[in-house]
């Protein structure tokens, strides 16, 4: 398969964690750490409430804000929800779609989720589509079937035109948090392989730019020998995101790869 250069892309997702006096401070700190570098593209996402709140730490650094959800709607009576024109107005640059606890917990549907992808990108926030098989899945080899329904599902009637503006997490249910499993490089990069087939499938030579990063207990342990996979992209980060040294650590791994890469080529 053709090697595209594409740039390493660190996203933290701080689920439903920090209170409004952590979410400042990891901000800040994360801001500062990060500097001007811009080899390696860096964005958080806090819980709503603090959105704003983050949005003034890091003002002016090179770090995106993110939002964890949207409603795929402008405005109207949708009690609890958060729009895209919202997310806009507060800072936001990305938006998490189709979060296997949003799946397997709330019960979106990936007919669902591809509404919020088309109104997200219309609205004019850049889109990471989560993607990823449960353990029971895995071990009744579904894995592919499950990862290419859910690219083509999640992207129905989406224009090729909108792919840079697109990034895929694929994030095995059974290797986030503390399940007790972990997903090796190897298997990361087969299932990357099998996702970006798909995209190529459906959108053609396009599909070699998409970013696609790896979400399932990324450490600084462990970002070295993940990051290093032909098409393992970037990393989505949990629970290592809410440590700003954590956080920092795998985001140099990233430069250090993209240095790596540069001198190959």
């Amino acid at each position: 398969m053709i090697q595209v250069k594409r740039q390493k892309f660190v996203i933290g997702n701080w689920k439903m964690h920090t209170n409004a006096a952590e979410a400042r401070k990891l901000a800040k700190a994360i801001a500062v750490g990060v500097g001007r570098e811009d080899r390696v593209c860096v964005a958080v996402c806090p819980p709503f409430p603090y959105l704003a709140l983050v949005t003034e730490n890091l003002k002016g650094s090179k770090v995106s804000l993110g939002a964890q959800n949207l409603y795929p709607e402008e405005e109207g009576a949708f009690t609890g929800e958060v729009s895209p024109t919202m997310l806009l107005d507060l800072g936001c640059r990305f938006v998490i779609l189709g979060h296997s606890e949003r799946r397997h917990i709330l019960g979106e549907s990936d007919a669902f989720i591809n509404r919020k992808v088309h109104v997200a990108l219309a609205a004019g926030l850049d889109v990471i589509l989560c993607v990823g098989e449960t353990l029971e899945q895995r071990e009744a080899n579904q894995t592919s079937a499950v990862l290419e329904s859910q690219i083509i599902l999640g992207l129905a009637a989406l224009s090729a035109s909108l792919l840079p503006r697109l990034s895929i997490a694929y994030e095995p249910v059974w290797a986030i948090g503390n399940s007790g499993h972990q997903a090796t490089p190897q298997q990361a990069e087969e299932e990357h392989i099998v996702i970006r087939e798909s995209l190529a499938r459906m959108f053609g030579k396009e599909a070699q730019s998409v970013v696609i990063q790896y979400g399932g207990s990324v450490k600084p342990e462990n970002a070295s020998a993940l990051l290093s996979q032909p098409n393992v992209d970037g990393a989505l980060i949990g629970g290592a995101s809410l440590h700003a040294d954590q956080f920092l650590a795998i985001i140099q791994v990233a430069i250090e790869q993209t240095q790596r890469e540069e001198k190959s080529t």
